[in-house]
């Protein structure tokens, strides 16, 4: 009694209104208070084919005429939607305490092949207090036979824990069906059941069945009135049915098969299955399955209060038109036609030349706004040019694979909200860096530089996109670059963790900075500059290496960034004539002597980073009587006085591995050499640490005196 007839009227009222029944001449257009409309027909000859032909039989009690389709009882029938609601039985399990016994009713489903139950308007449906139930089915000739099944647990410890209205588990539970299922049949797990709970429930139930039909009762687990839904009829299901099997362009090619039968109506492929719909066009109604079954929706007629337009109102095939009547203007939609005032001469007058005037400012505004847009696009395409975009695109289309990206300005705009102050990652001399967030949600950094070398900007599309190719761990991928404007801006991936530079000189906001963590990143750092050196092709001079400029992941590994000053080492290396500016307290000696930029160039500027790490000072740093002091050199005059150790870091001074130190100061000292030619390289450098790193982590282990480089 909990969900009356009643009820279920009231829930079925939002679903679209039944079309109006309109049978084929001679048919029977209705089987009792249900509308037959073709393609439905009660007996063979009054409708499309078989799986359309219902039968008209009276109800068990004698009182009425239901429509049948096979043993299934159809209840309404939804032309323009291509839908059908028929009376589904329910499957149960119950547990008879007198014979100690488990007795069940399993209900199978197969329909036709023009029909398939509904995925967005049904679910399978469980009720029970200790209840396992499954729904197998198949999804017929639509789509080829795929079992299908999946279930559903509703369990329940008392009455008192039941809720009426919910359904999520406790005593009900619901799940979703896919689409194209023609076939279903429902089954229960024999060790779920209600022997311990006979109590207050007996009964486990499951169905298929239309889920806005469904309104949970806490009386369906205690009692039999789930079962009494419509008199015992059953429950609805929703069916989805198209006619033929074809899709609309291949039905269209056979005239006399095509179902669309009347003019003003279009084809609608189905969404749930083979088939097709047919439908009347906008502006018309009735049945495109009869020959002239789309008549004209006359929107003028009908009542006052009803009519779309409350003006004047003019049908036309299709359509409609409405507007205000002579001497009122408005809305003639919703009822705002008012009497149109009279100006004087003198006012009319002077609303047409303040008219005309702001008509030709506007003009005037458009013409320069246009001639602005052009006069910009033709400056992106003018850079893009230049920076050699067009050799650009050649290369990415000669080679696969390339997850290198030529980004759009206004993509780069967007993606850091116009370069606000608030995305600014950090500056230096060559540029800022922001931090953008793409379409996709997609996190990056891009470089904004202040200039390009002139003589080289032809060629600055190949070179980033050689260096985007380079692949390691400790190395900062470069993902594309834009080339529509003045000077390039460069997209790398995104680090986290900021700088080293701030790891090293914001020690009030960092933990304690251990030996072994500043050897981990000196070396991932000196590996990836030995990478750059010696195994990328053609090999690669970074040339602004400082702190920085080694940024730190969420783990606080090192990753080698900013390729804004590196350089391609060309095949005559006598070349390399550079306008690289470095930083002040990194430049190496001999550059600045010789302006030739080398790989021991990076070398110099890499031992001025360890000094840093080893320290805790920067390159260029205030003593107390704030004079100006070069890291660098005040390092190798403490070393020539042995004095180095005073000017180590308190961190690294207390961890007291005084050969470690040494080893390392060594390293800084060759590092820093005035000669390039007598420094390490930076593979020889990577060793070293890599050495010392493991020997820190295990110094029980003995060193290979052979293995070990030797720094003079």
């Amino acid at each position: 009694m909990l969900l009356l007839l009643s009820l279920l009227l009231l829930e079925l009222a939002a679903m679209p209104l039944p079309a109006a029944s309109e049978a084929l001449p001679g048919c029977p257009s209705s089987c009792g208070a249900v509308d037959i409309p073709y393609p439905f027909g009660i007996g063979r000859n009054c409708s499309i084919n078989d799986s359309f032909t219902l039968d008209c039989n009276r109800t068990s009690d004698g009182t009425g005429e239901v429509p049948f389709q096979g043993d299934v009882e159809i209840a309404e029938i939804f032309l323009a939607q291509g839908r059908a609601r028929l009376l589904n039985q329910i499957s149960s399990q119950c547990y008879d305490p007198t014979t100690d016994s488990i007795s069940s009713n399993f209900w199978y489903l197969q329909m036709a092949d023009a029909y398939t139950f509904s995925d967005t308007l049904n679910k399978f449906t469980v009720l029970g207090c200790q209840t396992l139930a499954y729904i197998e089915g198949d999804k017929g000739s639509t789509e080829g036979v795929g079992g299908y099944q999946t279930g559903c647990v509703a369990v329940c410890h008392s009455e008192g824990s039941l809720s009426n209205d919910t359904c999520a588990g406790i005593g009900c539970c619901q799940t979703a069906i896919p689409r194209g299922l023609q076939y279903y049949e429902v089954s229960f797990d024999a060790d779920f059941n209600t022997s311990h709970i006979y109590n207050f429930t007996r009964c486990s139930y499951a169905v298929l069945m239309e889920a806005e039909a469904f309104q949970f009762r806490a009386s369906f687990i205690t009692t039999d009135d789930f079962l009494a839904i419509n008199s015992g009829r059953g429950v609805p299901l929703m069916l989805d049915w198209t006619v033929q099997t074809e899709t609309c362009a291949q039905a269209r090619r056979n005239a006399s098969s095509y179902a669309c039968k009347s003019d003003n109506s279009e084809c609608l492929d189905s969404v749930n299955g083979k088939g097709y719909l047919c439908n009347c066009t906008g502006g018309y109604k009735g049945n495109p399955y009869l020959p002239n079954g789309c008549q004209d929706i006359d929107e003028c007629a009908g009542e006052e209060d009803r009519k779309p337009c409350t003006g004047i109102c003019r049908n036309l095939p299709g359509k409609y038109e409405c507007f205000c009547p002579r001497g009122s203007h408005g809305n003639p939609i919703n009822g705002t036609c008012l009497p149109r005032a009279t100006l004087p001469l003198a006012a009319t007058l002077t609303i047409c030349i303040t008219s005309s005037i702001v008509l030709l400012l506007i003009s005037s505004m458009c013409i320069f706004m246009i001639y602005e847009r052009k006069k910009y696009v033709k400056a992106k395409q003018q850079h893009f040019k230049e920076h050699g975009g067009w050799k650009l695109l050649e290369e990415i289309k000669g080679k696969q694979g390339l997850r290198f990206k030529i980004f759009k300005i206004n993509e780069l705009e967007e993606a850091t909200n116009k370069f606000d102050e608030t995305r600014v990652l950090g500056r230096g001399g060559h540029g800022t860096v922001y931090k953008g967030i793409l379409e996709d949600g997609h996190v990056i950094a891009i470089k904004k530089s202040k200039f390009i070398d002139e003589s080289q900007k032809n060629e600055y599309g190949k070179e980033m996109l050689i260096l985007s190719q380079i692949n390691h761990k400790n190395i900062v991928k470069i993902l594309g670059c834009c080339l529509e404007v003045e000077v390039p801006i460069l997209v790398y991936e995104y680090v986290p963790n900021g700088t080293l530079h701030h790891l090293i000189h914001e020690k009030s906001k960092i933990s304690p900075f251990s030996l072994s963590a500043r050897l981990r990143i000196a070396y991932d750092s000196a590996d990836a500059l030995a990478y750059l050196h010696s195994t990328a092709s053609p090999p690669i001079i970074h040339g602004d290496v400082k702190s920085s400029n080694i940024l730190l992941d969420e783990n606080y590994m090192a990753k080698v960034s900013d390729f804004g000053a590196s350089k391609l080492v060309p095949k005559d290396e006598n070349q390399l004539a550079t306008l690289v500016q470095g930083t002040c307290g990194y430049l190496d000696p001999e550059y600045l002597q010789t302006c030739k930029l080398t790989d021991k160039s990076d070398v110099y500027s890499f031992g001025v980073v360890l000094l840093e790490l080893l320290t805790g000072k920067k390159a260029i740093y205030f003593e107390d009587s704030r004079q100006e002091r070069n890291l660098a050199s005040t390092f190798l005059l403490s070393m020539k006085d042995n004095r180095h150790y005073e000017i180590l870091d308190n961190e690294v001074k207390n961890e007291g591995d005084i050969q470690l130190i040494q080893e390392l100061s060594d390293l800084c000292k060759q590092c820093l050499k005035i000669s390039g030619e007598e420094r390490p390289t930076m593979k020889e450098v990577a060793q070293v640490l890599n050495r010392l790193m493991k020997f820190k982590q295990h110094p029980w282990i003995q060193e290979n005196n052979e293995t070990k480089i030797l720094l003079v």
